[in-house]
């Protein structure tokens, strides 16, 4: 595999082997790859293509909490990318081949492995090292925030983020739990609680602004950026968030060597 060229970008996007949220990996996918850029993505066991979560993709909940047609569509066709079809062992990960990292979130589950792993953490840890383009949405903040720098502290400790909030959270699993149980609650600890735990201080968490239920619109979603780290809090910010990471990746330099 020879190094990207100064216009193409190769980006790393780690997932869990199932339960990931389709519209928070599709629709930025779905803006890198159309500009041009290779999404090369991980997985626990690389032994084909991940499952996202089912009860999102067209379970027993409320249609606002579904995924929505358009991202549907293009979960469809990221379905069909052979990138996605062959995914990397997250243990072969080589985080100098990659010149931005990507990272869906998800509340089922089959998330835990993906926020839990050592392995992966010590990927994405090599990563966040080299002050490259970072995107991370929902629980993917989290799988973020539990990675120790050098200190022993957060690598996110002096920064600002958003991530799923607390209301956000409590909202789904009290409109799915007669349905599907604790399906909407990865945790005991709410995400939010967690990630502001991490951090130095409670004010570096941003909420943005409030959403009770659904889906807002797309040009209506909510990102903070600080530096090389951009974060958004749910599926109802995946396009801004699309369209910022890929602004972010496009000013950053090409320097991934290739390789896995």
């Amino acid at each position: 595999m020879t190094a990207a060229s100064p216009s193409r970008r190769r980006i790393l996007a780690p997932l869990p082997d199932h339960d990931f949220d389709p519209t928070e990996t599709a629709i930025p996918w779905h803006a890198l790859t159309q500009a041009g850029h290779t999404v090369v993505f991980a997985s626990e066991s690389g032994q084909g293509a991940p499952r996202a979560d089912p009860v999102t993709l067209g379970g027993p909940i409320p249609k606002g909490l579904r995924v929505s047609p358009e991202a549907l569509e293009r979960y469809r066709e990221l379905e069909r990318d052979a990138a996605f079809q062959q995914p990397l062992r997250w243990q072969d990960i080589e985080p100098d081949a990659y010149d931005a990292l990507l990272l869906p979130g998800g509340h089922a589950p089959g998330m835990r492995p993906y926020l839990e792993s050592p392995v992966l953490q010590g990927k994405l840890a090599a990563f966040w090292a080299s002050k490259r383009p970072v995107g991370a949405i929902c629980h993917g903040v989290l799988a973020l925030a539990r990675i120790k720098g050098a200190d022993g502290r957060s690598v996110l400790h002096e920064r600002r983020t958003t991530a799923l909030t607390k209301l956000m959270e409590w909202g789904a699993y009290a409109m799915t739990f007669l349905r599907v149980g604790k399906h909407y609650r990865t945790y005991d600890v709410y995400l939010e609680d967690e990630v502001r735990s991490l951090l130095g201080a409670p004010s570096q968490f941003d909420r943005g602004p409030l959403v009770l239920s659904g889906t807002p619109r797309p040009e209506a979603g909510f990102v903070v950026e600080d530096g090389n780290y951009l974060s958004a809090r749910f599926p109802g910010d995946a396009w801004v968030f699309a369209r910022r990471f890929l602004e972010k990746v496009n000013a950053s330099p090409a320097s991934a060597r290739g390789g896995g």
